[in-house]
């Protein structure tokens, strides 16, 4: 029976979930850039951001489990650090972290018809990893947008995780030294769930359970640049640990 039940939801995934992850994405997107040029980007993100996230998280049906909130100060401005198994660790965030996140992109998406200009309404950081002066430059406009409570948020992974387990892969420096540039507090976050609802190297699609897990806060303030991989190593160990969490 529950053979039968998976091979129906592939054919609902077909007809029903995607056409509509298309119609809603673009339909959400189209009301953020109206909000965000009446009442800004932070305004969008916390409004149109978390109902498509949580639109498309209900048809899939995705449940997402909070632990750890109380870690949350809306007021502080952090840098949040994740783990990436899925697609669908994006829905989580935007969905229930509860706070005002910018993503730092690679400038090619910039070109994308309506994602890109989308990403740009919304405050988000487009940075040219190729030129270290525009990088720096990209940084600066940064260090005007974090703040009162917004938030950049890395993958330090650098994509998604595609092995067929839960082991973290290497973290890339770019998360922290961003970190210690702007000198704002870690959030460490354990996504674990995604993977069995989106699995690896598949188009497979299935209904599921995702935990997050919000840890407390890492003070930068007593880490230098010759420190970074020591922080990193922190890092990495704390969001390790969050990734066994029951659903």
């Amino acid at each position: 029976m529950r053979r039968i039940l998976r091979q129906l939801y592939q054919v609902y995934k077909w007809l029903i979930y995607f056409p509509l992850l298309g119609f809603f994405t673009v339909f959400f997107v189209g009301i953020g850039i109206v909000v965000a040029a009446l009442f800004g980007s932070n305004a969008a993100n916390r409004t149109t951001g978390v109902w498509w996230a949580r639109t498309m998280s209900a048809l899939t049906p995705m449940r997402v489990r909070v632990i750890g909130r109380e870690h949350v100060d809306r007021k502080t401005s952090y840098v949040v650090v994740a783990n990436h198994q899925s697609h669908f660790d994006i829905f989580v965030l935007y969905g229930w972290l509860g706070i005002d996140i910018k993503w730092v992109m690679k400038k090619e998406l910039r070109k994308i018809p309506v994602f890109g200009y989308a990403g740009e309404v919304g405050g988000n950081i487009y940075i040219d990893r190729s030129d270290p002066k525009a990088a720096y430059e990209s940084l600066q406009i940064a260090r005007k947008r974090i703040r009162n409570g917004t938030s950049l948020i890395f993958f330090p992974e650098g994509k998604r995780n595609l092995k067929d387990s839960q082991d973290l892969g290497p973290f890339k420096k770019g998360a922290f030294a961003t970190a210690l540039d702007l000198e704002l507090p870690i959030l460490p976050i354990s996504i674990s769930g995604t993977r069995e609802i989106q699995p690896p190297k598949s188009l497979s699609l299935y209904p599921g359970t995702a935990v997050m897990v919000i840890h407390q806060a890492i003070d930068t303030t007593g880490y230098t640049p010759d420190r970074l991989e020591e922080l990193i190593e922190l890092t990495r160990s704390i969001i390790e640990k969050g990734l066994h969490a029951s659903p």
